[in-house]
Order: C-alpha cells, then structure tokens, then sequence
C-alpha cells in the first residue's frame, strides 16, 4: 500500500499527489484539502446527513483511504500533509509543529510559489472575518485546514460511540462545517474532505507504570524508542500487539491494545483511538460538489 501510485488513493499520503495532479490538469483550479481530526467513517454520515439536510445541492464523491498506524495524530496526520510515509519526517514524528512547513514543501516542490499555499489549524467552532480574508486571498490555489472539533470531543467523550454520533450531530447543527463549505465553494475551490484516523469505545485492561521509560503513554498505543523496553511491557500485557516499524522511524516502537481494549484502568470505558480496529485506520476521502 505504502508504494501504490497516487491515481486513486490509498493511504492518506497518497492524497496530496493525487490532489497535486488535479491541479495540473487545470491551471485554474483551487483546492481545499480539509482534515477533520478524528472523524471515523460511520461519524461521517452523521456529518453528511446533516450538510445535506441544510443544502440538498450538496453532493459527495465517497471514498476512503488507510490511515497509518498507529492511528495517532503526529503519525498520520503529517503523513496526509507530508505527502511522504512517517519515516521521512522522523525529526517530527512526536509533534505537529512542523506540519505547515511539511506541506509547504510538498507544494513548492509541485511548482507552487510560497503565497499560493495556505494552512490553518485549530478550526471549528465558529467561521471568524479572519477566516473568510485568509481563504478570499486572490493568490491562493491550494489550502491546507485542520478542523480538530471531533478530535477535541473524543478526548471529552464520557457516554461512548452513541454519545460520539450524538456531539457530531450537534456539532454539525451549528453550522460550521456548511459555512465553510459554502464560502470554499463559492470562492470556486475543489474540495476534498478527509480524516487522519478514526475512533472506537474501548474498555480498560490496567495501565502500565513505566515511569520515563515509554514516550507517548496513548490510551490504544504506547509509542517507546527500544523494543526491550516495548517487550517488557507487553509481558504484562500478552495480548498486545507488537507493530513492525514499516514506514515509520527506525527508533519507532508501537505496542498497541488488543481488541477493544484500552491502557487505563481495568473496566474504565472511553472513546480513543491509536489502534488497528477498522474504525480507527479506514478514514473517508471525499470529494464535495454543489450542483
């Protein structure tokens, strides 16, 4: 998968050469390239149900793509901005600091001018006049948003997958995403709406102590920089999965959750994500069209 051509995309770093071939076929074109952080691809339906319930115009081009594993923010998200597997952004697999600058980069070695990118982060809540003149900028002819709404509900969530379907469709309702929506389309940009991993309900099967032995202490995944030290945790943890550092940075170990199951205490529930289950790495890729 890592390796297959960008014509239909298959994994989320496929998407910016897939996009970038788009905007070759037609020098006039403008994309909108948007990340809901977090949205599972049954959590897109929700979405869809009521943008469409607000705009019958709207029409979608559904698809879906492979999230990387694990299914965390700084490994997949980068890796849908980067264009490139984790491994080529080792310097900042454990942030999203540099993930403007990584789609810069991207875009400029596609033949853009630094004023024709754009990237915005930490969207959501409301559609502000700063937002509308960033996105009216005559230059622009691709932009790069983060909508991490869903993701901050996840990390809130107490009342499991219904409560998830419940604060999108409520999210939803308020109108964020139809505004955006309309004033990308009205400002004539192409726009592709994906997610960087999605999300289960998980139950606790006891949290590790570790102390400063392990790098991300993730609900689904524990990230560590040794496999001796991943081992001696999944000692305590058997059915754990031990992830093969493919793509990612050599000093890279994931254990990751079995099942259902969660790091945090024995029979807590909550809604995370991290892991391999379907709902966390097959993400939607679709394209949005106003007829």
């Amino acid at each position: 998968l890592i390796n297959l051509s960008p014509v239909s995309p298959a994994m989320l770093h496929h998407i910016p050469r897939f996009l970038a071939r788009n905007l070759r076929d037609k020098n006039s074109t403008k994309i909108a390239f948007l990340l809901v952080d977090g949205l599972a691809l049954d959590q897109w339906i929700t979405l869809r149900e009521v943008l469409n319930e607000f705009d019958s115009r709207l029409q979608f081009k559904e698809s879906a793509v492979f999230a990387w594993i694990p299914t965390v923010t700084p490994v997949s998200r980068q890796a849908a901005f980067a264009g490139k597997p984790p491994m080529f952004f080792s310097a900042s697999i454990r942030t999203t600091d540099k993930e403007q600058r990584l789609w810069t980069q991207f875009w400029i070695e596609q033949g853009l001018n630094v004023n024709e990118i754009a990237y915005k982060r930490g969207l959501g809540n409301e559609i502000s006049i700063e937002l509308c003149e960033f996105l009216s900028q005559d230059q622009l002819r691709v932009v790069g948003l983060i909508i991490d709404k869903v993701d901050r509900i996840i990390h809130g969530m107490q009342l499991g997958a219904a409560g998830m379907h419940n604060q999108i469709r409520q999210w939803a309702k308020q109108g964020f995403m139809r505004d955006l929506l309309s004033i990308l389309m009205d400002g004539d940009f192409r726009v592709y709406i994906t997610s960087d991993h999605g999300n289960i309900e998980a139950k606790g099967i006891g949290s590790p102590s570790e102390g400063a032995t392990v790098e991300l202490r993730g609900e689904r995944v524990r990230i560590y920089s040794d496999p001796g030290l991943r081992s001696r945790c999944k000692v305590s943890f058997p059915d754990s999965v031990e992830w093969p550092p493919i793509g990612l940075p050599e000093d890279y170990y994931a254990l990751i959750a079995p099942s259902r199951a969660a790091f945090i205490r024995k029979g807590d529930v909550i809604v995370s994500h991290g892991g391999i289950s379907v709902e966390e790495v097959i993400v939607p890729f679709i394209e949005v069209e106003r007829v």
